[in-house]
Parts: structure tokens; sequence; C-alpha cells
């Protein structure tokens, strides 16, 4: 009888929970596997994020900005062209790209001496996981410590049947097989919008339907109209308030019914495709956690306390726990949740998780909303600066859009950070520095920033606060 591998942890799921947290146990000197199935449609390590999430969708959000900029801004730049898409090549280099990081990351589970096992895994009691790999053989590991990393999956809507050709998800939306000429988006989120703008930046048609009021819930209510006023202006529509009720397709499309809100008569709207884009849902079916003692909540969250669950030596990270669903959380989580495993102090801010949208333009956004300070009742001061008067975004013409601070009107410790314009999420994360270190807007503002740059309109923001704006 084969003898059973035995670990100090073992993590179940390989995306940016998971591959991470195995990579840190590996740093720490602890014996360590991950245990991996893929994701429909991926291609090997990383999980949604890596192969069907952030990372291809960011890779057509780059090759559908240049096209569609050759289409409407070269000309202006003095540069004449005439593109033409090739649908298929840009696909193609999406896989590639995506394929490199996987190979990325195997390279990272050799050098920190990771051992993977790929198939399915299933807790099947204290300190015991089980993996069957796709021809059913069953592996048993031993371990000290078990980390549940399994993530999400594209939530569901009654009457709306995804089949991945005419009604599509997340992942099917990164691999059609050619430009719809109408697409009709359920829901306003980030997925929603960012998938929807690739699209219509390809040449189609984009409705988004959505549920509540406004997009894009959780962003500070002003960017969010500014945001909203900018995708109007680049051809999106936007029918908000309205709940869809059901779907029927044909061979050529979609009808979809939909009704206020409020009450009021369904409407019907045809569409070539539609994508079904109203959040995410966590993954926590069939990992047996009922076999030490496990009960999720009705939404299938894990409850945890600092990433430990009920049981104990399981451990939980990721979207399968409550807070952001997002790749930079649940690494997060997994560094420190390892290093808690390890004995070392694990800490997670989870005020100062930074949030992006990667649309044109981008959106990026840390700590609290203007409408949750009024919420607490907490005095606040505001400093704004539009990329109308910042130097590299005039002349690179790319003015939409402002950066905003939001300080303590007694300390002025900044509480939060709201950008929309260009490159913002490569911004934010200046913010996210300044909060973690409790800085007040004054810091920001005595800090010499290079010129010029779009980085000089987070110092002018924070000049705002306390009304020395120089450059608006």
């Amino acid at each position: 009888m084969a003898e059973t591998p035995t670990y100090d942890v073992v993590i179940i799921g390989g995306g940016p929970g998971g591959y991470n947290g195995a990579i840190r146990a590996g740093q720490l000197g602890l014996k360590v596997a991950c245990v991996d199935k893929g994701v429909e449609g991926g291609i090997g390590l990383g999980g949604t994020c890596l192969n069907v999430g952030c990372m291809p969708s960011k890779a057509m959000l780059h090759a559908s900005e240049l096209f569609d900029a050759a289409n409407s801004e070269f000309a202006t730049l003095g540069i004449e062209v005439t593109p033409k898409l090739n649908l298929a090549q840009m696909m193609k280099q999406k896989t590639d790209s995506v394929t490199q990081l996987t190979k990325g990351i195997e390279f990272l589970f050799k050098k920190n001496k990771v051992d993977r096992y790929q198939g399915v895994g299933a807790i099947a009691g204290p300190g015991k996981v089980t993996v069957t790999a796709a021809d059913g053989a069953v592996t048993t590991l031993a371990a000290k410590d078990i980390v549940i990393a399994t993530g999400s999956l594209p939530s569901g809507l009654p009457g709306v049947e995804v089949d991945q050709k005419r009604i599509v998800d997340s992942t099917g939306a990164l691999s059609l097989p050619e430009v719809p000429g109408h697409l009709v988006v359920i829901g306003a989120g980030i997925i929603g919008l960012e998938l929807g703008s690739v699209w219509r930046r390809l040449g189609a048609k984009v409705t988004v339907i959505e549920f509540l009021d406004r997009i894009t819930p959780g962003m500070d209510a002003e960017v969010a109209k500014t945001f909203q006023r900018a995708l109007t202006k680049q051809g999106m529509a936007f029918k908000l308030g309205a709940k869809v009720t059901g779907a029927k397709t044909s061979k050529t499309g979609v009808t979809l019914t939909f009704e206020p809100v409020a009450g009021g008569a369904a409407e019907t709207i045809d569409a070539d495709c539609v994508l079904l884009a109203i959040g995410r849902r966590p993954y926590t079916e069939g990992l047996g956690l009922e076999t030490v003692g496990i009960t999720p909540d009705k939404r299938g969250f894990i409850e945890t306390d600092h990433w430990k669950t009920s049981a104990p030596g399981v451990w939980a990270i990721g979207d399968v726990t409550h807070g952001p669903m997002l790749a930079h959380k649940a690494e997060e989580e997994a560094v420190a949740c390892i290093e808690a495993i390890a004995g070392k102090a694990g800490h997670v801010s989870y005020g100062l998780i930074p949030s992006v949208v990667y649309t044109s333009p981008e959106v990026a956004w840390v700590g609290k909303t203007e409408e949750e300070l009024k919420a607490e009742g907490r005095a606040y001061k505001v400093g704004k600066f539009p990329f109308t008067a910042n130097s590299r975004a005039k002349i690179n013409h790319e003015t939409e859009g402002f950066a905003k601070v939001l300080a303590d009107a007694k300390t002025d410790e900044i509480l939060g950070a709201h950008l929309i314009g260009p490159s913002v999420s490569e911004m934010i994360g200046e913010y996210a520095v300044a909060m973690e270190f409790r800085a007040a807007s004054e810091d920001v503002a005595r800090t010499c920033h290079p010129h010029p740059t779009r980085s000089e309109a987070l110092r002018q923001a924070a000049m705002g606060v306390e009304g020395w704006t120089m450059q608006a």
C-alpha cells in the first residue's frame, strides 16, 4: 500500500490566493502542496483570474483600445492608417500571453518546492485531502493545515440560461467568434462594463441593463456619474432600474424581456448576443466541508476569523470568504494566512484594498467614499483636480476625469482617494501606501512629483483639500 504524502500545508485552489499562498509557504520552509483542477476554458494554473478573467480581459481591453485609437485618434496625431480587425489574431495574442503567465507560475512552484496535484480537491476529514484526477484516480494527502482557496463562479439569473453561444458569461465573452451586431450586457458592474467596452470598441452596439438606478455599486457616486457620462459619450446605452425576467434564444439571436424595478410595463430588446454579468458566487460546493463540520452561509460563503474557519486546522481565503472578490484581496489574505500558520503575525488592511475598472477612462479608488463618510457622520474635506488641467493628460489628449481626495476635517488624515482618468490604475497605489502610513493630505501635497506626468493630478488634488491647488 502506497504511503500517504504528508504536508505542513495543503492548499485547495491554484488561483491568485492559492498559488501565492503556496509560494509564500515554500519561502517560509513549509512543506506545501497545491491542488488545482483548472478552470473551464482555462490553460493551466492561475485560476479564473489568469485563465478566463483578469488577464485575458486586460489583453482584450488593451488591444481593443489601440484599435479604437487607430480608428478615432490617430488622424488627430498626424498618423494616417486604415485599421482592419483580425479578431482571430487578437484572440491568439491573448491566449499566448496567458500561456506565458501560467508557465511562470509552474516555474515559481518549482523554485519554491511546491508540489502540484492536478485534479479536484476535497476535504475528507480532519487533516485529509483527496485529489480526484481526470481519469478518476484518487490520491489522499495528509496535512497539518488545509487552506481553502477555491475562488468563485459567475452568478446565474433565473430565466436567462447561459449556453456560451448566444448567452455568455464572462468566460464566453472573452472568446466570441465574431463581433456581435448588438451586445446586451446584464449588469453594470466592473466585469460587465469592461467586457462591454471591449466589444463596443471593436464595433458592437452595446446596451447595458442594470437592476439598480446607478452603475458600479460601491463606487463613489460622483465618480460613477462621470463614468456613466463618459461611457454614454462613447456609444454605450444604459437602461437602469430594470429587471430582466426572461430570455428567448434563436439561431440568430436573443430576445430579452425586462421591466422597471419600480413597476410598469414589460419591454423586450433584441440582441445578437447577451452577456450575463451580475456578479460571482463562492465555489464551495463539493469540497467536503461537512466532513470537518463547516457549514457555509446561505450564499455559500465560509465564515472566518483571521482566516480560520470553525474547523481546527482549516483556513479559508479569497472569494470563498466575505469581502471584495478581487485577486489582490485573495493574494493579501494568502500571505497573511500562511504567515499565521507559520507562527508569524499575518495582517490585511481590509479598508485599504483598492478597486479598479480598466475601461477608458480608467477608474480607481481606495478607502471611504463620500457617501460612506456622510453615513458615518464624519466631518471631511474634499480636494479635486481635473485632468483637463494636467499638462501630460492635455498633450496626450486624455483629459477626461479627475482626482478626488477625502481627508478628515480635523486631523487631515487621508480617508479616501477616487480617480477617474488616464492610467489611474497605476496611480492609486500611491494613495494606498499613503493611507497605510496614515498620511495627511498635506504629506502628498508637499511631496515632489515629476513634471510632466499624470501623477501630478494626485498632488494637486491633495493641495485642494486645504484650498491651495495651484494649476486649476
